[in-house]
């Protein structure tokens, strides 16, 4: 079939246009200096993104609670930003707008998936902590309400000061176990008042969140919500609640949804399995395929709302996305692994010239589980996982300090590497503000 389609123009509700319909979605960068300020190296890693060939570049991680980093070296905007940090923002946004994409900030909170090292007692919902081994992650303690509405203002003020800076959206981070996302899953909100309980309860955070960045950044700035289809979990948010929440934010005005899905404790968003068996009832073709993880969820969402759709995860061949958004209905394909090994794949891609993105899996391979192939908790997948994220999280390093890609780091290697290297930072910063 044709792909001509991936390089037709996406007329956002609000009327922002996005040249294509190729993403560059959201991968956690850890390049932030001790200060939590935009970096030259990060600008550096945009600025090489830049000219990918995706229509919009989405960000990493931006937190609006230091205490709370998804990772160390994640960029913070938790307050009005002073002089130097509105500066270090507008670089960052001149980086990665340099060719003609769009780019939007990923604003989010990490919740109870806060690393232990970063705050052991972090704030969550309910003092529910993660269900995974080890001391990771500490025992979250119950927000408040007076700091509930203290975190919708925080989404704001972060959501103006990418405005400020020149970004052209943002998205809210509401998906993969972060705060948002954890209200909205009964296993992890357990609250008897008005933000727990019912979905509506559940979902009320989120939908205050949506409101109150759009009030402050105004009708014509972007604002997007990325979601889970499902936690993946027996009695976690459901695919049936989701179809409820992507009818509400659609009611509030969002310009456009991605859809996702898992957690920490099930991490489907890597392709991989928690220690709980996953809710099969949940799990589609699209979640188990290596292509598509989450796009027949957001096919059968494509029938209740008409906001326009992304999906991320898994898409390797340039005939998939384009059936994906002629068959079903999908608006947009988010692209990540890929494009840290290959600059220019996109560009390649929607000139006809690529029809199948790269082949760097094969790098990470690592055999089959110690457990054996079948088994639901394969502790060598996992850690395999975790050791290939932490081989991008290399990678971004050395791009962002002007090196070439190293395609024969291991992975093993790579997840010693950059652990030490988030732990000199966390020191190093902490340190610096003292």
């Amino acid at each position: 079939m044709s792909t001509n389609i991936l390089s037709t123009t996406l007329t956002l509700p609000n009327g922002q246009q996005i040249p294509n319909r190729i993403a560059k979605a959201a991968m956690t960068e850890g390049l932030a200096d001790l200060r939590a300020y935009p970096s030259p190296e990060l600008n550096r890693l945009y600025k090489h993104w830049a000219g990918s060939g995706c229509g919009v570049l989405i960000t990493g991680n931006v937190q609006v609670d230091r205490l709370h980093l998804e990772r160390p070296g994640n960029v913070v905007i938790d307050c009005e930003p002073d002089a130097q940090m509105h500066a270090a923002l507008a670089a960052w946004a001149t980086a990665a707008k340099a060719e003609g994409a769009k780019t939007w900030m990923q604003i989010s909170h990490a919740g109870r998936q806060t690393q232990a090292v970063v705050n052991p007692h972090p704030k969550a919902p309910s003092a529910i902590a993660l269900g995974l081994p080890g001391k990771t992650f500490g025992v979250p303690v119950a927000l408040t309400e007076a700091e509930i509405f203290d975190l919708i203002e925080r989404f704001a003020v972060a959501s103006l000061a990418a405005k400020n800076a020149d970004f052209d959206g943002v998205q809210i981070h509401a998906a993969h176990g972060y705060l948002l996302s954890s209200f909205l899953n009964p296993r992890a909100n357990i609250r008897a008042d008005q933000w727990g309980g019912s979905l509506e309860n559940r979902a009320r955070m989120l939908l205050a969140v949506v409101d109150a960045v759009r009030a402050k950044t105004g009708a014509d700035f972007t604002v997007t919500v990325k979601l889970n289809s499902a936690d993946f979990q027996q009695g976690g948010f459901s695919f049936a609640e989701c179809k409820q929440v992507v009818k509400w934010l659609e009611k509030h005005r969002v310009d456009l949804i991605e859809i996702s899905g898992g957690n920490y404790e099930q991490a489907r968003m890597m392709d991989m399995d928690g220690m709980d068996a996953p809710d099969m009832g949940e799990l589609r073709p699209s979640t188990v395929a290596r292509e598509a993880y989450f796009a027949d969820f957001a096919a059968e969402l494509r029938e209740v709302v008409t906001v326009p759709l992304m999906v991320t995860g898994g898409f390797r061949s340039a005939t998939a996305m384009a059936r994906a958004i002629s068959d079903d209905g999908i608006s947009m394909i988010g692209i990540g692994r890929p494009l840290c090994v290959d600059q220019h794949c996109i560009a390649e891609l929607l000139a006809g010239g690529r029809p199948v993105l790269g082949q760097y899996e094969k790098v990470l391979r690592l055999g089959p589980g110690v457990f054996g192939p079948h088994s639901r908790f394969n502790i060598f997948k996992m850690l395999n996982g975790f050791g290939a994220t932490y081989w991008f999280y290399q990678q971004f390093r050395r791009i962002g300090a002007g090196q070439p890609i190293d395609m024969k780091l291991g992975v093993f290697s790579a997840l010693i590497m950059e652990t030490l290297a988030q732990i000199k930072w966390l020191r190093a910063a902490k340190k610096a503000a003292n």
